[in-house]
């Protein structure tokens, strides 16, 4: 049965590119002098080195361990001695560098022994995520978040559809295009142990209709292995942004994920075509995430073409094992020319999110005309896969009226480009958003860190309050207690006085007075004479 398909708004048609890239076999890349392993190449909290300095280490050997629940550990791709543990440039907007263990291999390739997992479905779903967790592995579409985490949607909640994302919607990009054509029955694997980690009813890979050979592919593999009632492989229309989580969600089930919610939300889980395919390595063969195909292409490069590399490889040490730039060659670009970032030093390392380096010319991306007022034509609302008002958020955006901004629901927009590319007044709308969206982040750091410190303000003052109400009673006990032992004893002490008075008078009841009766004399000496008669 065919399966119904839906559209979503917006979306632009745009030339592929892609053939640059597939006209040459897979190649091994070659292991360069160093490399340099960022220490966060994840959306969440940065990995903690487990190595120091000096150190050797085998191929596969965790190297940095993740630091709570939303993050993912860092492994070695070849064997050899930790050189450093410094800050080296990294692919980022912003330019700035990171912490990242620096290795030189040592041309051994030893490995730490692999625990393999043949039989996975013996395994309980938590059993499951931790291996996944343990390998490192994360979305190699380009978001980077711990699949993991993805997996775990909670003892309460019933997943409907798994959705693998083939899509690979961007110019020039075709990594997951050649992984689909070659190895088919990887992901398949890695579906199924999704699937059983997930608990979900069905299984959907969504793959646009200008990649054949790869539909034709894991067709056939579903077919070889009687997976049909289990796993669907679905052609979808080929449409600019058709890649996006939720544009790929709204094609295949119909389904609207809610303003700045998730696909948990109504059911699904969507996860990369080679994040399945890792999973696989991880689980039934014990690898984990060290290394990945990444394109190599654009007017610019010498060779075009996909490579599989070690994870940290250099990015300029990758360009030139693809032959080297070419005279036109103008700049390099991490991911596709819709949502890539400028590279702006080659030492930055491929690192697991980097799915392709598209070396471009002067003339290969169209330059930007010059920047004109905003005519309010209308044609980014269009265009918009969001179905958001982009001149309004261009406008609280450039006015610094973040709240507004915000009311319009700013966090919706995936930055793909669209506005931007169909805008006839050549506005950069979405670094305009960036700008706002970093804004508001700021800010809201700003107001934690200002709520965190009036927080611990409170609690002082309650404490030096309480602390000093305490002392205060303490005082008035120790006074009262005092006061109480002073009264008692100066009423023993008069009680004992009026003891012993009471005692000293019933003494003086109890004994008369000594006195000496009176001396008999002699008569006739000295006594009077005696009275006479008459």
């Amino acid at each position: 049965m065919t399966r119904t398909l839906h559209r979503f708004h917006g979306g632009i048609h745009l030339p592929d590119q892609k053939a640059l890239s597939l006209g040459r076999p897979l190649r091994q890349a070659a292991l360069p002098s160093e490399l340099v392993l960022p220490l966060q190449q994840h959306i969440g909290a940065a990995a903690q080195p487990l190595v120091a300095v000096g150190e050797r280490v085998l191929e596969g050997q965790m190297v940095a361990r993740p630091e709570g629940f939303v993050s993912a550990p860092v492994h070695a791709p070849t064997s050899g001695t930790v050189i450093a543990i410094e800050a080296r440039p990294v692919p980022h907007p912003s330019g700035l560098s990171a912490l990242a263990i620096v290795l030189q291999p040592d041309g051994e390739g030893r490995t730490v022994e692999y625990q393999p997992h043949s039989d996975w479905s013996a395994l309980d779903p938590s059993t499951l995520r931790n291996l996944i967790r343990d390998a490192g592995i994360v979305g190699l579409g380009g978001a980077g978040f711990p699949t993991a985490v993805k997996l775990n949607p909670g003892p309460h909640t019933a997943v409907e559809t798994l959705i693998l994302n083939g899509a690979e919607c961007e110019p020039y990009i075709t990594c997951d295009q050649w992984l689909m054509q070659e190895r088919p029955e990887e992901i398949i694997s890695g579906a199924l142990i999704m699937r059983h980690a997930l608990q979900a009813q069905e299984c959907l890979i969504g793959i646009e209709d200008n990649k054949p050979a790869a539909i034709a592919a894991l067709r056939s593999e579903v077919a070889r292995r009687g997976l049909t009632e289990a796993i669907e492989v679905v052609e979808v229309p080929t449409r600019y942004p058709m890649g996006g989580e939720k544009q790929l969600i709204k094609v295949l089930t119909g389904k609207e994920v809610p303003t700045q919610g998730l696909p948990i939300a109504v059911g699904v889980v969507c996860h990369n075509v080679a994040t399945a395919a890792s999973v696989h390595r991880a689980v039934e063969l014990g690898e984990p995430l060290i290394r990945r195909i990444v394109t190599v292409t654009g007017h610019g490069a010498a060779q075009p073409g996909n490579f599989e590399v070690p994870l940290g490889i250099p990015m300029g040490e990758l360009l030139a094992q693809a032959g080297g730039t070419t005279a036109g060659f103008s700049r390099l670009i991490m991911g596709g020319p819709m949502m890539g970032i400028t590279v702006e030093q080659p030492q930055a390392p491929v690192i697991k999110t980097a799915n392709c380096l598209l070396a471009v010319t002067d003339d290969e991306l169209e330059r930007r005309a010059p920047v004109r007022p905003c005519i309010r034509c209308g044609s980014c609302a269009e265009a918009c896969p969001v179905s958001l008002l982009p001149q309004q958020l261009y406008w609280y955006a450039k006015s610094k009226e973040f709240d507004r901004a915000q009311d319009y629901n700013l966090f919706d927009c995936i930055e793909c480009g669209c506005c931007a590319f169909v805008c006839p007044s050549n506005l950069p709308l979405v670094q305009y958003y960036r700008y706002a969206k970093t804004e508001i982040w700021a800010q809201e750091r700003e107001k934690r860190a200002s709520d965190q410190a009036r927080r611990r303000h409170e609690y002082r003052v309650a404490r030096e309050e309480r602390e000093r109400l305490e002392k205060e009673a303490r005082a008035k006990k120790k006074a009262a207690a005092l006061a109480e032992g002073e009264s008692d004893d100066k009423k023993a002490a008069i009680q004992a006085a009026i003891e012993r008075a009471k005692a000293k008078k019933a003494q003086a009841n109890a004994t008369p007075p000594a006195t000496d009766p009176p001396a008999e004399q002699p008569a006739g000496e000295g006594a009077a004479p005696a009275e006479e008669k008459h």
